[in-house]
Protein backbone atom coordinates (compact mmCIF):
# COMPACT_ATOMS: atom_id res chain seq x y z
CA UNK A 1 0.00 0.00 0.00
CA UNK A 2 1.24 3.29 -0.84
CA UNK A 3 0.80 5.58 2.07
CA UNK A 4 1.13 9.62 2.86
CA UNK A 5 1.21 10.59 6.43
CA UNK A 6 1.25 14.56 6.79
CA UNK A 7 2.67 15.79 9.51
CA UNK A 8 5.82 14.46 11.45
CA UNK A 9 4.36 15.23 15.23
CA UNK A 10 3.80 12.17 17.47
CA UNK A 11 0.93 10.82 15.64
CA UNK A 12 2.05 10.98 12.58
CA UNK A 13 5.60 9.22 13.69
CA UNK A 14 3.60 6.65 15.62
CA UNK A 15 1.49 5.82 12.84
CA UNK A 16 4.28 5.38 10.08
CA UNK A 17 6.09 3.07 12.80
CA UNK A 18 3.17 0.98 13.77
CA UNK A 19 2.24 0.77 9.75
CA UNK A 20 5.86 -0.41 8.86
CA UNK A 21 6.17 -2.88 11.66
CA UNK A 22 3.14 -4.28 10.74
CA UNK A 23 3.41 -4.44 6.95
CA UNK A 24 6.70 -4.14 5.44
CA UNK A 25 6.03 -3.98 1.87
CA UNK A 26 4.18 -0.87 2.83
CA UNK A 27 5.46 2.51 1.34
CA UNK A 28 5.28 4.70 3.78
CA UNK A 29 5.82 8.37 3.03
CA UNK A 30 5.73 11.09 5.90
CA UNK A 31 6.45 14.85 5.63
CA UNK A 32 6.40 17.63 7.89
CA UNK A 33 6.76 21.93 7.22
CA UNK A 34 8.93 21.96 9.68
CA UNK A 35 12.63 21.06 10.56
CA UNK A 36 13.18 17.62 12.78
CA UNK A 37 13.97 19.08 16.22
CA UNK A 38 11.00 22.24 15.21
CA UNK A 39 7.92 21.58 18.11
CA UNK A 40 5.81 24.22 20.19
CA UNK A 41 5.27 24.27 23.60
CA UNK A 42 7.80 22.73 26.01
CA UNK A 43 6.23 19.53 27.97
CA UNK A 44 3.80 17.20 27.57
CA UNK A 45 1.10 15.46 30.25
CA UNK A 46 -0.43 12.22 30.55
CA UNK A 47 -2.88 10.86 33.05
CA UNK A 48 -1.46 8.91 36.65
CA UNK A 49 -1.48 5.90 33.73
CA UNK A 50 0.87 7.69 31.58
CA UNK A 51 1.59 4.91 28.33
CA UNK A 52 -0.14 1.72 30.18
CA UNK A 53 -2.25 1.63 26.97
CA UNK A 54 1.30 1.27 24.85
CA UNK A 55 2.42 -1.73 26.66
CA UNK A 56 0.43 -4.63 25.56
CA UNK A 57 1.03 -4.26 21.91
CA UNK A 58 4.14 -2.06 22.00
CA UNK A 59 6.41 -2.94 25.11
CA UNK A 60 9.52 -1.73 23.65
CA UNK A 61 8.43 1.64 22.91
CA UNK A 62 6.93 1.63 26.26
CA UNK A 63 9.50 0.63 27.56
CA UNK A 64 11.55 3.31 25.55
CA UNK A 65 9.53 6.25 26.77
CA UNK A 66 8.79 5.20 30.60
CA UNK A 67 11.72 6.08 31.92
CA UNK A 68 11.62 9.71 30.31
CA UNK A 69 8.58 10.45 32.34
CA UNK A 70 8.37 12.67 35.02
CA UNK A 71 5.81 11.40 37.66
CA UNK A 72 3.62 12.64 40.73
CA UNK A 73 0.36 11.32 42.31
CA UNK A 74 -0.85 14.70 43.53
CA UNK A 75 -2.49 18.06 41.82
CA UNK A 76 -2.42 21.72 43.52
CA UNK A 77 -4.26 24.82 43.83
CA UNK A 78 -2.79 28.14 45.11
CA UNK A 79 -5.52 30.53 45.78
CA UNK A 80 -5.83 33.51 48.00
CA UNK A 81 -2.53 32.52 49.47
CA UNK A 82 -3.78 29.06 50.75
CA UNK A 83 -2.19 26.01 48.94
CA UNK A 84 -4.46 22.86 48.46
CA UNK A 85 -3.38 20.07 47.74
CA UNK A 86 -6.02 17.26 45.53
CA UNK A 87 -4.56 13.58 46.62
CA UNK A 88 -4.83 10.34 44.10
CA UNK A 89 -5.03 12.37 41.27
CA UNK A 90 -1.78 11.41 39.51
CA UNK A 91 0.09 12.82 36.13
CA UNK A 92 3.05 11.67 34.30
CA UNK A 93 4.93 14.38 31.75
CA UNK A 94 7.90 14.79 29.38
CA UNK A 95 9.34 17.16 27.21
CA UNK A 96 7.57 17.91 23.73
CA UNK A 97 11.31 17.63 22.02
CA UNK A 98 12.24 14.40 23.90
CA UNK A 99 9.25 12.75 22.85
CA UNK A 100 9.51 13.67 18.65
CA UNK A 101 13.10 12.50 18.93
CA UNK A 102 12.43 8.99 20.96
CA UNK A 103 9.52 8.55 18.76
CA UNK A 104 11.90 9.41 15.12
CA UNK A 105 14.62 6.56 16.62
CA UNK A 106 11.23 4.33 16.38
CA UNK A 107 10.93 4.97 13.00
CA UNK A 108 14.31 4.79 12.11
CA UNK A 109 14.39 1.09 13.45
CA UNK A 110 11.60 0.26 10.68
CA UNK A 111 13.71 2.10 7.81
CA UNK A 112 11.36 5.10 7.93
CA UNK A 113 12.52 8.41 7.71
CA UNK A 114 10.39 11.58 7.24
CA UNK A 115 10.98 14.03 4.74
CA UNK A 116 11.74 17.73 6.66
CA UNK A 117 11.43 20.83 5.61
CA UNK A 118 8.88 19.94 2.93
CA UNK A 119 5.42 21.77 2.85
CA UNK A 120 2.44 20.70 0.94
CA UNK A 121 0.43 23.70 -0.80
CA UNK A 122 -2.18 22.18 -3.59
CA UNK A 123 -4.03 18.87 -3.60
CA UNK A 124 -1.39 17.78 -5.98
CA UNK A 125 0.54 16.68 -3.42
CA UNK A 126 -1.79 14.49 -2.13
CA UNK A 127 -2.53 12.11 -5.16
CA UNK A 128 -0.91 9.06 -6.08
CA UNK A 129 -1.62 7.28 -2.76
CA UNK A 130 -4.15 4.62 -1.28
CA UNK A 131 -4.47 5.87 1.66
CA UNK A 132 -3.25 10.08 3.15
CA UNK A 133 -3.62 10.57 6.49
CA UNK A 134 -4.18 14.43 8.35
CA UNK A 135 -1.68 13.88 11.09
CA UNK A 136 -1.09 17.83 10.87
CA UNK A 137 -2.37 19.49 13.54
CA UNK A 138 -4.92 21.86 14.09
CA UNK A 139 -4.44 23.79 11.23
CA UNK A 140 -4.10 21.26 9.20
CA UNK A 141 -3.61 21.61 5.97
CA UNK A 142 -4.71 18.46 4.65
CA UNK A 143 -8.08 18.61 6.37
CA UNK A 144 -8.80 22.35 4.83
CA UNK A 145 -8.75 20.50 1.25
CA UNK A 146 -11.90 18.36 2.32
CA UNK A 147 -14.09 19.97 4.89
CA UNK A 148 -17.04 19.77 3.13
CA UNK A 149 -16.81 16.47 3.16
CA UNK A 150 -15.85 16.25 6.83
CA UNK A 151 -18.02 18.54 8.36
CA UNK A 152 -16.01 20.71 10.38
CA UNK A 153 -16.37 22.99 13.05
CA UNK A 154 -14.13 25.36 14.27
CA UNK A 155 -15.00 27.49 17.36
CA UNK A 156 -12.03 29.85 19.37
CA UNK A 157 -12.26 30.09 23.03
CA UNK A 158 -12.54 33.68 24.42
CA UNK A 159 -9.69 33.31 27.26
CA UNK A 160 -5.81 33.87 25.72
CA UNK A 161 -3.02 31.63 26.75
CA UNK A 162 0.50 31.28 26.35
CA UNK A 163 3.04 28.70 26.78
CA UNK A 164 6.52 29.06 28.59
CA UNK A 165 8.88 27.15 29.61
CA UNK A 166 11.10 27.80 33.20
CA UNK A 167 13.88 26.08 34.92
CA UNK A 168 11.57 26.14 38.18
CA UNK A 169 11.22 22.65 39.15
CA UNK A 170 7.81 22.26 40.08
CA UNK A 171 6.75 19.31 42.73
CA UNK A 172 3.37 18.59 40.75
CA UNK A 173 1.17 19.50 38.41
CA UNK A 174 -0.42 22.87 39.65
CA UNK A 175 -2.40 25.60 39.27
CA UNK A 176 -2.02 29.12 39.96
CA UNK A 177 -4.92 31.78 40.65
CA UNK A 178 -3.79 35.34 40.76
CA UNK A 179 -5.33 38.52 41.02
CA UNK A 180 -3.21 41.46 38.70
CA UNK A 181 -3.68 45.10 38.30
CA UNK A 182 -5.03 44.11 34.88
CA UNK A 183 -7.53 41.80 35.97
CA UNK A 184 -7.39 37.95 37.28
CA UNK A 185 -5.06 35.25 35.53
CA UNK A 186 -4.44 32.32 36.34
CA UNK A 187 -1.26 29.61 35.08
CA UNK A 188 -1.17 26.03 34.52
CA UNK A 189 2.45 24.11 35.69
CA UNK A 190 4.55 21.02 36.11
CA UNK A 191 8.06 19.75 35.90
CA UNK A 192 8.67 17.44 32.60
CA UNK A 193 12.49 17.01 33.14
CA UNK A 194 14.40 17.12 36.13
CA UNK A 195 15.58 20.38 35.18
CA UNK A 196 12.56 22.47 33.12
CA UNK A 197 8.78 23.31 33.76
CA UNK A 198 5.99 24.23 31.80
CA UNK A 199 4.02 27.21 32.26
CA UNK A 200 1.02 28.42 30.58
CA UNK A 201 -0.28 31.27 31.38
CA UNK A 202 -3.79 32.25 30.81
CA UNK A 203 -6.29 35.00 31.28
CA UNK A 204 -9.80 36.24 30.17
CA UNK A 205 -10.47 38.45 27.13
CA UNK A 206 -10.76 41.37 29.08
CA UNK A 207 -7.56 41.16 31.33
CA UNK A 208 -6.12 40.83 27.98
CA UNK A 209 -7.76 43.89 26.97
CA UNK A 210 -6.87 46.01 29.99
CA UNK A 211 -3.26 45.07 30.00
CA UNK A 212 -2.78 45.96 26.11
CA UNK A 213 -1.45 42.36 25.49
CA UNK A 214 -2.72 42.80 21.48
CA UNK A 215 0.08 45.49 20.72
CA UNK A 216 2.71 43.94 23.18
CA UNK A 217 5.78 42.48 22.14
CA UNK A 218 6.92 39.29 23.13
CA UNK A 219 9.69 40.12 25.82
CA UNK A 220 7.56 42.89 27.36
CA UNK A 221 4.54 40.28 27.97
CA UNK A 222 6.84 37.71 28.87
CA UNK A 223 8.45 40.10 31.83
CA UNK A 224 5.02 41.20 33.18
CA UNK A 225 3.94 37.70 33.32
CA UNK A 226 6.81 36.79 35.47
CA UNK A 227 6.04 39.79 37.62
CA UNK A 228 2.40 38.14 37.86
CA UNK A 229 3.24 35.36 38.92
CA UNK A 230 6.52 36.15 40.80
CA UNK A 231 5.85 34.27 43.69
CA UNK A 232 5.26 31.47 42.08
CA UNK A 233 8.19 31.28 39.93
CA UNK A 234 10.36 32.41 42.71
CA UNK A 235 13.54 33.80 40.79
CA UNK A 236 13.82 31.91 37.77
CA UNK A 237 12.45 33.09 34.27
CA UNK A 238 10.06 32.14 31.99
CA UNK A 239 12.06 30.67 28.61
CA UNK A 240 9.76 31.90 25.67
CA UNK A 241 9.32 29.15 22.19
CA UNK A 242 6.75 30.93 20.19
CA UNK A 243 4.89 31.86 23.44
CA UNK A 244 2.47 34.41 22.08
CA UNK A 245 -1.26 34.68 22.87
CA UNK A 246 -3.92 32.25 21.13
CA UNK A 247 -7.28 30.91 22.07
CA UNK A 248 -7.79 27.29 21.94
CA UNK A 249 -9.72 25.81 18.96
CA UNK A 250 -12.41 23.76 19.66
CA UNK A 251 -12.19 21.51 16.78
CA UNK A 252 -14.96 18.53 15.08
CA UNK A 253 -15.86 16.61 12.40
CA UNK A 254 -18.69 15.06 11.62
CA UNK A 255 -16.88 12.37 9.68
CA UNK A 256 -13.74 11.10 10.38
CA UNK A 257 -12.84 10.10 6.83
CA UNK A 258 -13.85 11.14 3.53
CA UNK A 259 -12.70 8.62 0.75
CA UNK A 260 -8.74 7.29 1.38
CA UNK A 261 -8.24 10.23 3.45
CA UNK A 262 -8.69 10.05 7.28
CA UNK A 263 -8.00 12.41 9.80
CA UNK A 264 -5.81 11.38 13.58
CA UNK A 265 -4.98 13.92 16.34
CA UNK A 266 -5.70 17.67 16.82
CA UNK A 267 -6.37 17.33 12.88
CA UNK A 268 -9.56 15.43 13.98
CA UNK A 269 -10.33 17.19 16.98
CA UNK A 270 -8.92 18.81 19.94
CA UNK A 271 -9.33 18.54 23.82
CA UNK A 272 -8.29 21.33 25.84
CA UNK A 273 -5.29 21.36 27.52
CA UNK A 274 -6.77 21.76 30.88
CA UNK A 275 -7.23 17.74 30.73
CA UNK A 276 -3.72 16.77 29.99
CA UNK A 277 -5.12 14.23 27.47
CA UNK A 278 -4.35 15.20 23.44
CA UNK A 279 -1.28 13.76 23.49
CA UNK A 280 -2.68 10.33 24.04
CA UNK A 281 -5.52 10.86 22.04
CA UNK A 282 -3.38 10.89 19.15
CA UNK A 283 -1.35 7.89 20.06
CA UNK A 284 -4.95 5.94 20.66
CA UNK A 285 -5.87 7.32 17.55
CA UNK A 286 -3.23 5.96 15.31
CA UNK A 287 -3.05 2.43 17.23
CA UNK A 288 -6.83 2.10 16.29
CA UNK A 289 -6.35 3.51 12.44
CA UNK A 290 -3.14 0.52 12.16
CA UNK A 291 -5.22 -2.09 13.41
CA UNK A 292 -8.34 -1.42 11.38
CA UNK A 293 -5.95 -1.35 8.50
CA UNK A 294 -4.87 -4.71 9.67
CA UNK A 295 -7.90 -6.23 10.04
CA UNK A 296 -9.87 -4.71 6.59
CA UNK A 297 -8.07 -4.52 3.63
CA UNK A 298 -10.12 -2.54 1.89
CA UNK A 299 -9.13 1.48 2.96
CA UNK A 300 -12.64 3.09 3.25
CA UNK A 301 -13.86 0.00 5.24
CA UNK A 302 -11.09 -0.05 7.30
CA UNK A 303 -11.36 3.96 7.57
CA UNK A 304 -14.53 3.62 9.06
CA UNK A 305 -13.98 0.62 11.10
CA UNK A 306 -11.74 3.17 12.67
CA UNK A 307 -14.46 5.86 13.37
CA UNK A 308 -16.57 3.35 14.51
CA UNK A 309 -14.40 1.56 17.35
CA UNK A 310 -12.67 4.89 18.63
CA UNK A 311 -15.85 7.81 18.59
CA UNK A 312 -17.48 6.68 21.12
CA UNK A 313 -14.15 6.87 23.67
CA UNK A 314 -13.60 9.81 22.03
CA UNK A 315 -16.83 11.37 21.92
CA UNK A 316 -16.96 11.46 26.05
CA UNK A 317 -13.31 12.22 26.57
CA UNK A 318 -14.08 15.55 24.39
CA UNK A 319 -17.33 16.51 26.30
CA UNK A 320 -15.48 16.19 29.65
CA UNK A 321 -12.59 18.43 28.40
CA UNK A 322 -15.15 20.56 26.58
CA UNK A 323 -16.91 20.97 30.22
CA UNK A 324 -13.35 21.58 31.50
CA UNK A 325 -12.72 24.36 28.78
CA UNK A 326 -16.02 25.70 30.08
CA UNK A 327 -15.30 25.73 33.31
CA UNK A 328 -12.00 27.95 32.72
CA UNK A 329 -13.60 30.39 29.91
CA UNK A 330 -15.56 31.84 33.69
CA UNK A 331 -12.23 31.20 35.72
CA UNK A 332 -12.29 34.89 37.27
CA UNK A 333 -15.81 34.22 38.60
CA UNK A 334 -14.83 30.90 40.44
CA UNK A 335 -12.03 32.84 41.57
CA UNK A 336 -14.66 34.75 43.94
CA UNK A 337 -15.03 31.82 45.84
CA UNK A 338 -13.18 30.85 49.10
CA UNK A 339 -9.87 28.63 48.28
CA UNK A 340 -11.48 25.22 49.43
CA UNK A 341 -14.57 26.33 47.81
CA UNK A 342 -12.63 26.94 44.03
CA UNK A 343 -11.15 23.49 44.94
CA UNK A 344 -14.34 21.70 44.81
CA UNK A 345 -15.63 23.42 41.90
CA UNK A 346 -12.29 22.53 40.07
CA UNK A 347 -12.13 19.13 40.64
CA UNK A 348 -15.88 18.69 39.69
CA UNK A 349 -15.81 20.43 36.58
CA UNK A 350 -15.28 18.00 33.70
CA UNK A 351 -18.59 15.62 35.12
CA UNK A 352 -16.36 12.73 35.61
CA UNK A 353 -15.67 11.94 39.11
CA UNK A 354 -18.98 11.65 41.41
CA UNK A 355 -18.15 11.81 45.05
CA UNK A 356 -17.98 8.39 46.37
CA UNK A 357 -15.45 7.61 43.80
CA UNK A 358 -13.96 11.25 44.99
CA UNK A 359 -13.85 9.71 48.06
CA UNK A 360 -12.06 6.72 47.23
CA UNK A 361 -9.38 8.29 45.42
CA UNK A 362 -8.68 11.61 47.04
CA UNK A 363 -9.61 10.90 50.81
CA UNK A 364 -7.12 13.36 52.62
CA UNK A 365 -9.08 16.16 49.91
CA UNK A 366 -12.77 15.55 50.71
CA UNK A 367 -11.75 15.28 54.60
CA UNK A 368 -10.07 18.48 54.30
CA UNK A 369 -13.00 19.96 52.20
CA UNK A 370 -15.43 18.77 54.90
CA UNK A 371 -13.12 20.51 57.76
CA UNK A 372 -13.18 23.54 56.01
CA UNK A 373 -17.08 23.31 55.30
CA UNK A 374 -18.64 21.64 58.13
CA UNK A 375 -21.86 22.50 57.14
CA UNK A 376 -21.28 20.80 53.62
CA UNK A 377 -22.51 17.37 53.55
CA UNK A 378 -20.12 16.19 51.03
Amino acid sequence: MRILIVGAGPAGLYLAYLLKRQDATHHIRIVEQNVPDATFGFGVVFSDRALDFLRDDDEHTYELLLPAMQRWSDLALNHCGQRIVIDGIGFAAIGRLQLLQLLQQRLQSVGVTPEYRHALTDLAGLRGYDLVVAADGAHSFVRRQFEPAFGTQIELLDNRFAWYGTTRRFDTLSQTFVDTAFGPMNAHHYRYSEGMGTFIAECDAATWQRAGFADMDEATTRRIIETAFAETLGCHALVSNKSVWRQFPKIFNAHWSAGHVVLVGDALRTAHFSIGSGTRLAFEDVIALAKALRDEPDVPRALHAYEAARRPVVDKLVAAANRSAAWYEDFAAHMQLAPWDLAWSYIQRSGRIDLERLRLVSPRFVAGYQAARPDNRA
